[in-house]
């Protein structure tokens, strides 16, 4: 990156000048262009970052702005309830269209970092695939999916939920989650778990969802996983269910809500 590069040639430059000059030796010379480098990187990063992160929150306002409009509309239609359920809906998923629009157009800025943040093109693709996805944009969020980072579980419940839609066989959704949940704490791994199992009941493939289950208890103590694997130990396929995760688990748009339930809006990352 730009910043390293450019602290490296200071560093080098202070080295040379110093020892070269006869201004110390060599060995002084070196340990003030080390120092240089280190004091010269740690500023450039450090300002760099603040305006990746200006620019970031810029994003987020654009995301909570709109999402604050939307509630609004919701307050309003419960004092006057609208004619159509069915049109209110629509009404809210254009509006939704238009303010994740705007907060994806705050994300192109952040290309001018590109050369100087390691790894910016990817986490704007991240930002970038889970915008689209909250308007269920998925040809965008295919073409983003092999540059995003799979950052945190919601990341990798998505991923496989995406597997999920497109058909994609089970053993690559299973090399995917089984990835995944090698890295996470006690307790991460819930909306994931609950992902992966659903899609495998989905599929039928019922003692696997039940191994599965077993597995990621060991890692949690979360009352969603434990009811449905006692609904699969008790040969109740029909009850299992993940709507008690709420928000998180319809933001994977693997399920609709039901009606009297307001849609979620993923926060942005």
């Amino acid at each position: 990156m730009l910043t390293v590069l450019l602290s490296a040639l200071l560093g080098i430059g202070v080295c040379l000048g110093l020892g070269l000059g006869d201004v110390a030796g060599w060995g002084w010379s070196s340990f003030f262009g080390v120092l240089a480098f280190g004091v010269s990187n740690g500023v450039a990063g450090y300002l760099v970052q603040k305006k990746v992160k200006a620019q970031m929150l810029r994003v987020q306002n654009v995301l909570v702005a709109g999402q604050k409009r939307l509630q609004a509309k919701v307050a309003r239609w419960q004092m006057r309830p609208p004619g159509s359920i069915q049109a209110a809906q629509a009404e809210m998923a254009r509006d939704q269209k238009v303010f994740v629009k705007e907060a994806l157009a705050e994300t192109e800025p952040l290309h001018r970092f590109d050369l100087w943040v390691p790894f910016m093109k990817r986490q704007i693709a991240t930002a970038q695939l889970q915008l689209h996805w909250m308007v269920k944009d998925f040809d965008k969020v295919d073409e983003l999916m092999p540059r995003a980072l799979l950052i945190d579980p919601t990341m990798s419940a998505m991923k496989i939920a995406r597997l999920h839609m497109l058909k994609r066989p089970t053993e690559e959704i299973t090399k995917v989650y089984a990835k995944a949940v090698k890295r996470l704490r006690y307790n991460q791994n819930v909306l994931l778990a609950a992902a992966y199992t659903w899609i495998l009941v989905q599929r039928n493939e019922v003692d696997a969802a039940f191994k599965a289950l077993n597995a990621a208890l060991e890692k949690s103590d979360d009352a969603t996983l434990k009811a449905n694997r006692e609904h699969l130990a008790n040969n109740r396929v029909a009850h299992f269910t993940n709507t008690a995760l709420g928000d998180p688990w319809y933001a994977l748009q693997l399920e609709e809500p039901k009606i009297h339930q307001q849609r979620q809006r993923m926060q942005w990352r």
